[in-house]
Formats: C-alpha cells, sequence, structure tokens
C-alpha cells in the first residue's frame, strides 16, 4: 500500500546558505598570502608553507583543511598539501586563466555594500553609484585589468560570430565602458582592418590603453578619456560593444546610452550587448538567471545584436 506519509523538510540546505559568505573569504585570504601560487610550484607541507607565507600553523591549517575541504587543494604525502586542476587552472596569478581577481573583492566592496542591503531595500536608494566616476573609477580599477582572462573566451565567440575576418574593407568598432578593453581586442584580433574608438573613464581608459599595448593592437585604437554620456562617440562606426555595463546604468540611462550608440553607427551597424539576461523559462520579468551568467558565459546566448537601419529594427542572440 502505498505511504501517504508526508516528505520530511529539512533545514540543510538553509543551514548551508548561512556560511556561504565563508568560501569566498577562505579562497580570497588563500589568494593573498600566495599560497595558491607557491603550491603551484609543487607540495609543501604546513610548516614550510608558513614560513613562506609569514603565517601562523594553527590559522594557515584551519584554511589549507577548509580549501581541501573544497575541493580547491589536496592533501597528500603526509601532510603535503597541493593544488587540485580546477585551482591550479584559474587561481594562480599571472596565468592566462586567472580567475582570482572577483574574491579579492569580497572582504572589502562586496561584504561592506551588500551589508547595506536593508536600507536599500527600504528606501530604494543606492548607497553608491558605481555608474559615476566618482565612485566607480575607484570601484573598477581594482580589478578591471584583472578580469580580461574571465571574458576573454566569451569575447572571441563574439568577435569570430561578427564576421569581420574575411571583410576586406576597414571597419570601425566603439567599444563603450572599454575597461580592459577585453571585447575590441578580441574582435581587432578577428582582421588588420578593424579600428577601435574606446571610451571610459579617463583613470580607466590607461588601463584599456595598457592592455591593448600588450596585445599589440595599442597603433588601431583611438583612447577617449570621458564619462559615455558626455563623450563624443563619432559618426559611422560597423560595430559598438557594450559590455556588463547596462545592468548598472538603469533603464533612464540605459535608453539614453543605446540612443546615443545607434546614432554613432552607419547605418546597418551593430551594436553588440553582453549582459545578465533576463530567463526566458521564468514567468516573472525580473527574474535574472545568474547561473547562465556566469557558469555559461562561454555558451550561446550570451550576445544580443542590434542592427541598425532607421532604428534598432533587428536583434539576435549568438
Amino acid at each position: 500500500m502505498p505511504s501517504s506519509a508526508t516528505p520530511r523538510v529539512s533545514p540543510e540546505r538553509l543551514m548551508q546558505f548561512t556560511f556561504g559568505f565563508a568560501p569566498p573569504l577562505m579562497i580570497e585570504t588563500a589568494i593573498r598570502c600566495g599560497i595558491f601560487d607557491i603550491l603551484d610550484k609543487g607540495t609543501k607541507p604546513l610548516d614550510a608553507l608558513c614560513v613562506e607565507t609569514g603565517t601562523s600553523p594553527r590559522g594557515l591549517r584551519m584554511v589549507l583543511d577548509a580549501l581541501v575541504g573544497l575541493d580547491l587543494l589536496s592533501k597528500i604525502e603526509a601532510g603535503h598539501y597541493g593544488l587540485t586542476r580546477e585551482s591550479a587552472t584559474f587561481l594562480v596569478t599571472g596565468k592566462p586563466t586567472y580567475h582570482g581577481a572577483f574574491f579579492l573583492l569580497t572582504k572589502g566592496p562586496m561584504l561592506s555594500s551588500w551589508s547595506g542591503l536593508e536600507d536599500v531595500v527600504r528606501s530604494g536608494q543606492s548607497a553608491r553609484h558605481i555608474n559615476r566616476e566618482q565612485d566607480g573609477a575607484s570601484f573598477f580599477l581594482k580589478f578591471v585589468e584583472d578580469i580580461f582572462p574571465i571574458h576573454y573566451p566569451a569575447a572571441n565567440v563574439l568577435a569570430k560570430a561578427l564576421g569581420v575576418q574575411s571583410t576586406p574593407s576597414p571597419i570601425s568598432v566603439l567599444d563603450l565602458a572599454a575597461g580592459s578593453g577585453v571585447w575590441s581586442i578580441a574582435i581587432a584580433q578577428q582582421s588588420p582592418q578593424v579600428r577601435v574608438t574606446a571610451v571610459d573613464w579617463p583613470k580607466v581608459i590607461e588601463i584599456t590603453k595598457k592592455v591593448a599595448t600588450r596585445h599589440g593592437l595599442a597603433d588601431r585604437y583611438k583612447f577617449i578619456g570621458d564619462d559615455l554620456h558626455s563623450a563624443d562617440f563619432g559618426r559611422g562606426h560597423t560595430i559598438a560593444t557594450l559590455g556588463h555595463i547596462l545592468h548598472s546604468e538603469g533603464e533612464a540611462r540605459s535608453r539614453r546610452l543605446l540612443r546615443r550608440t545607434c546614432n554613432a553607427l552607419a547605418p546597418g551597424g551593430r551594436i553588440a550587448i553582453a549582459e545578465i539576461l533576463v530567463d526566458a523559462t521564468q514567468d516573472c520579468d525580473s527574474s535574472l538567471d545568474l547561473r547562465r551568467q556566469y557558469a555559461g558565459e562561454f555558451g550561446r546566448g550570451r550576445y544580443i545584436l542590434f542592427r541598425r537601419n532607421s532604428r534598432l529594427a533587428s536583434r539576435n542572440r549568438i
């Protein structure tokens, strides 16, 4: 006879949430202490790691063992610690696949900002405005160069989909809120015909210039240090990129920015937008599928392309 008992409800999932802040803090601590960089050279015992990092055995052991539990370190050979394939690939500074930049924001801007969430919910007002130069420039300078490898694979997907590699005539790309320049650099690498106008705040545009120089492309760039809402974008661009910027602008400012961007395009020009997208499977229009935003970064559906005719007349995802 089938059981009619009500399934037991467990608090386990909720209890896991209570310490959700801990793993990023442990990873940040390990990065700042140089643990992943040191272990990339080979396994080491606790006492050797303490000497190299200037940490206490008691404190470091707890963090290391916790990272073993998170499968970010291994513990082998009578107490020697080592990297896993995941941490060796993504958490060693200097590697082209390094993803540690966001973790270095955890105890600073992230936790301090999110701790004021209740006040923001009650007032409906942001505590900081990172889309304004006064707050935003200092915030983005902390990590904008380091997130280049996070977005570079996705930028290459976009660059190839745009088809610029087979175009014999000059192509003008407008890179708005350029940051590290990752979106336009990937496009410029597809064809020597590409010329880029990069726009960002004066302090941030210096990072764009630095990264473009590193990739041997600076001579094909025009760098404009100005605010997106006052800068002269020029005219006649073939492609414009807006990489992860509209979500911090709000609806009214985003509409103005898109209108200005459209006016800077040549007829038939395209705007490529990389952004956090609404999950089409949800009924609620405001539901954001953050898992697709990050875990699915390199797959399909990451970009919306708008083509200009007399207006923003068509769009598609790639």
